[in-house]
Order: C-alpha cells, then sequence, then structure tokens
C-alpha cells in the first residue's frame, strides 16, 4: 500500500487502520505492507522502485496535483490502483479523477470501514488484472511455442492472429501478416471455396474441419525456380484446420480461430505409398507385356526396312519414289518413338539394383556431349561445355548417363530454331554439380510444378517420362534436382550430387 499524503497526522491513522485490518496480503500478522510518502515525486519513485498494489493519494500535494499523479503511477506500476482522497470535494472533481484514472474518489472525512471496503474492492480488480494478465502471457506462449498453426480471422477473413508456426510456414512475419486476406494470401484457389463455407459454418456456431492448402501464393505466382524435394514437401503443403469461433465485446473483437496440423507429410507418405504400388504394378504389367510388344515391333521395323527396298524397284517416277519413301520415314520414326517409351516405361517401373562405384561424370558429361554434336549442329545449335573431367562421384555410371541424356536431349527439343545449350560439372570436396542450360521456350509456371510427375509432358511427341527417370536416379543418389525457367527465355537444370567416399 502506498500513502501520499502530506497530512503528517491523516497518515499516521491510515497506516495504523491499514496495518490492523484483515484486507488479503502477505504473510499472516502483517497482511498489509505500508509505504507513505508527503511529496508526489517521492510516492513516483518509491512506485517505479518497488510497485504497489493500491495508492491512497491526495488531491492537493506540495508538489503537484494527485489527480496529475494518477497517469505517472499507473505508468510506473500498471496493474496498481490510485484512490483519490480529498477534503474538497465535488461532483466536478469526482468524475475529473475517475476519468483521469482512478479507481474511486473519496471525500474527507470518510470513516474507515468506508476506506478499507473501498481498498478491498480495488485489491480485487488488481489481483483479477494479474491472474487475467498471467493467463494471457501463457496464452501467448503457448500459441507462440505449440507445433500447431494457430490464426485467427475477422469478420472480413483477414489475419488478426498469426502464431510462430503458421507465419513460419506461410513465409512471413506475423506482425507482416496482419490485415492480410487469408483466403486470397495463403489459400489455394481450388480450396477456397470450401475454406470459406467451413469458416461460415463457424461462424454460425459449428466447429467444422477441412483440409486445404496452404502456401504462400503471392510468392509462388512468381517462382521460376522449383526442386524435386520442393515438390515432394512445400508445394503440396496441407493442412487440417479445426474452426471455432470466439465471441468478443463487439461484433470487431469476434474471431474465428483456426487451429491447423501440418499434414503434407503424412499425405506426402501416402502419395509415395500409392505412387510405389502404382510402379510395382506397372512393373508388372511391363515386365509382362515387354516380349509381347518388343516382337510386333520389331517384326514392323524388319518389314518396312523390306518395303524400302521394293519401293526402290518399284517402275514409278522419282516423286512417287520419294514420297512413299518419306512415307515409310514417318511409319519408321513413330516405331522408334513407340520402342524408346517401352524403354523408359520399363526403367521407371523396373527395379534394380544401383552399382555404387567410382564414376567419372566430367568425362561421362563429355562423352554424352560428343554423341550429340552432331545432332546439335543440324539444328543450329551451339554447344558451350564448361566441364571438369576429373570430377566424379561414387554411383551407377549407366544410371548418370541416362540422365544426362534426357537433359542433354530435353534442352536441344526445346530449341527448335536453334541457340545455344551451356554444359557445366563442377565440384568441390562435399559435391559435384551438372548444369545443363538452353535458350529454348522455356516451361510456364503453372507446368513447372509438375514437370517430375509420370507422364506430364509439354512436347508434342514427349513420353513424360524423362524428368521422373531423372528424378528416380537422382533420389537414388541422394542427389537433387533443381529447375528454373522462364517462358521464352529458357530453361536451366542443376543436379547435386554428393562426391562419396573414394570418388
Amino acid at each position: 500500500m502506498l500513502v501520499v499524503d502530506d497530512n503528517v497526522e491523516l497518515v499516521g491513522t491510515l497506516h495504523a487502520v491499514l496495518m490492523t485490518s484483515d484486507l488479503p496480503g502477505g504473510a499472516p500478522g502483517h497482511p498489509i505492507e505500508v509505504v507513505t510518502a508527503s511529496r508526489a515525486d517521492e510516492g513516483l519513485a518509491i512506485a517505479r522502485e518497488h510497485g504497489f498494489d493500491v495508492a491512497i493519494v491526495d488531491v492537493k500535494l506540495p508538489d503537484a496535483s494527485g489527480v496529475d499523479l494518477i497517469a505517472k503511477l499507473r505508468a510506473a506500476c500498471p496493474f496498481g490502483e490510485v484512490v483519490l482522497i480529498t477534503g474538497f470535494a465535488s461532483m466536478d472533481a469526482a468524475i475529473g479523477a475517475l476519468r483521469s484514472g482512478a479507481f474511486a474518489f473519496i471525500p474527507k472525512s470518510f470513516r474507515p470501514e468506508e476506506l478499507l471496503s473501498t481498498i478491498e474492492h480495488a485489491l480485487e480488480r488488481v489481483r483479477m488484472a494479474r491472474e487475467r494478465d498471467e493467463l494471457e502471457r501463457r496464452y501467448r506462449a503457448v500459441v507462440e511455442l505449440t507445433d500447431v498453426l494457430v490464426v485467427g480471422l475477422d469478420a472480413d477473413l483477414r489475419v488478426a492472429l498469426l502464431n510462430r508456426k503458421a507465419s513460419g510456414l506461410a513465409g512471413i512475419e506475423p506482425g507482416a501478416a496482419l490485415g492480410r486476406p487469408f483466403l486470397e494470401s495463403w489459400i489455394p484457389e481450388d480450396d477456397r471455396a470450401r475454406v470459406r463455407e467451413a469458416l461460415a459454418a463457424a461462424r454460425a456456431g459449428r466447429t467444422p474441419e477441412v483440409e486445404a492448402g496452404f502456401v504462400d501464393l503471392a510468392q509462388a505466382g512468381t517462382r521460376s525456380v522449383v526442386s524435386s524435394r520442393e515438390l515432394r514437401s512445400a508445394a503440396a503443403r496441407r493442412v487440417r484446420w479445426h474452426l471455432s469461433m470466439a465471441r468478443g465485446a463487439s461484433a470487431e473483437a469476434t474471431l474465428v480461430y483456426g487451429i491447423g496440423v501440418d499434414v503434407s507429410e503424412r499425405r506426402a507418405l501416402e502419395k509415395r505409398a500409392a505412387d510405389a504400388e502404382a510402379l510395382s504394378a506397372m512393373g508388372t504389367l511391363a515386365l509382362n507385356l515387354a516380349h509381347e510388344i518388343r516382337n510386333p515391333l520389331n517384326a514392323a521395323l524388319l518389314q518396312l526396312h523390306l518395303m524400302g527396298r521394293h519401293v526402290d524397284k518399284l517402275a514409278v517416277d522419282d516423286e512417287t519414289r520419294a514420297a512413299l519413301r518419306r512415307k515409310g520415314e514417318i511409319v519408321g520414326d513413330e516405331i522408334g518413338r513407340l520402342s524408346r517409351l517401352l524403354t523408359e516405361f520399363l526403367e521407371l517401373a523396373r527395379p534394380r539394383a544401383m552399382l555404387r562405384e567410382p564414376v567419372a561424370l566430367g568425362k561421362l558429361v563429355s562423352d554424352v556431349l560428343d554423341l550429340e554434336q552432331g545432332t546439335a549442329a543440324n539444328r543450329g545449335i551451339v554447344i558451350e561445355r564448361d566441364v571438369a573431367l576429373d570430377a566424379a562421384v561414387l554411383g551407377d555410371a549407366e544410371k548418370l548417363k541416362q540422365v544426362v541424356l534426357n537433359l542433354v536431349m530435353n534442352a536441344l527439343e526445346a530449341m527448335r530454331e536453334g541457340g545455344t545449350m551451356r554444359v557445366g560439372v563442377a565440384g568441390d570436396a562435399g559435391r559435384v554439380l551438372l548444369v545443363v542450360e538452353d535458350t529454348g521456350i522455356g516451361i510456364e509456371p503453372t507446368a513447372l510444378a509438375q514437370v517430375f510427375d509420370p507422364f506430364f509432358t509439354t512436347k508434342e511427341a514427349g513420353t513424360g517420362l524423362g524428368l521422373s527417370i531423372v528424378r528416380k536416379i537422382i533420389d537414388q543418389h541422394t542427389g537433387e534436382v533443381q529447375i528454373e525457367s522462364k517462358r521464352g527465355k529458357g530453361t536451366r537444370v542443376v543436379v547435386s550430387l554428393p562426391r562419396g567416399a573414394g570418388a
């Protein structure tokens, strides 16, 4: 208890009344600690150093007005309450004191019971304020430290609260998220209708659950880089939300709270299990049909070759003979495409143990470029090399050769009207980087997230298996693939492989 009054006799009386009261306070026998001051500056210094629960302040002090002292005392001790006493009471003075933040205004002379009752009520308010603050601090700690996402949305579905877990997933600082539209900022368009319907149900008093994507759409819309690991995690981010409404004192204070659990890894595991099951079924089917498919293809190629010889012997003019040859070449190309599709299909679906031996990746890349040099020259494509021939990794040479061949072929096919392909291999003590860059047509941002999916292709005659095979092989080597592309500017693929012991 802090008593600020220059009337020595009154201060002594107050001290005696307070010390002999049964107000709730400290240890039994000494429930109240009373500290006195005769001046405003002295009382304020005590408040700043020691604090107080209730301050009893005279309106007229030698160096200041008690009313003016209220705000300073409250600033020094936010949970303390101030009771003003005065011998010159008036209605206007009482109203002014209460507006200044006083808990109560008591005119002199007052009965001890009246003062004690007022102080008891003030102490109860102090206790409740401190308990509320403690609960709020615990609540904030739980919200910030919990491993679930916590989001609070106002009536306009704008963010009023975003805890650290949610802000980390959203890629934004909690303060910067306040006021942003939640659906448009982080919920994919395909999921917005369902989430909006669930939020409306929460406002109606129900507690719905809804699962939706959760991504930073503003950032995702401008992304031109995607990696195979990102596609398996952040790009497929899924959150299961439990929604409920908390009513405030006003409509503006009423929020819908979303408690979210990141189920991305669970969904990714489910997808990988489904993919593995599908690939297993594909492998069984492929192995059973490969022999039956290859035999007719080989027979067709043989008959096509024989037909070409007969065309040369036909008694027709040169124009007709050339037309027949072109048709034969078209059929041959299509049969070749079917054969490549079967080969890629088998490679993707058929399990095969991977070798673990030193591979001179630099030399392997150089050999593939030598092999494709003629094709590039015929298409008006210049190949620029920056290959460290001594760069080596630990892995399967045949599988890595297929990776390089697929990436080089993709780059060549992307430059239909000529261009430049830059290929680099460099390494350090821990990793080796393979970079294949072209100046071709590039990939649309909407298609970039699907480039590693089996059978997804942007080419007219593509199989959609090339990059799926690349990802599978690089995953087997515990490496990483990253693709950067801009429509009309070209594509850059970076493969990072661990050098491995002995490489």
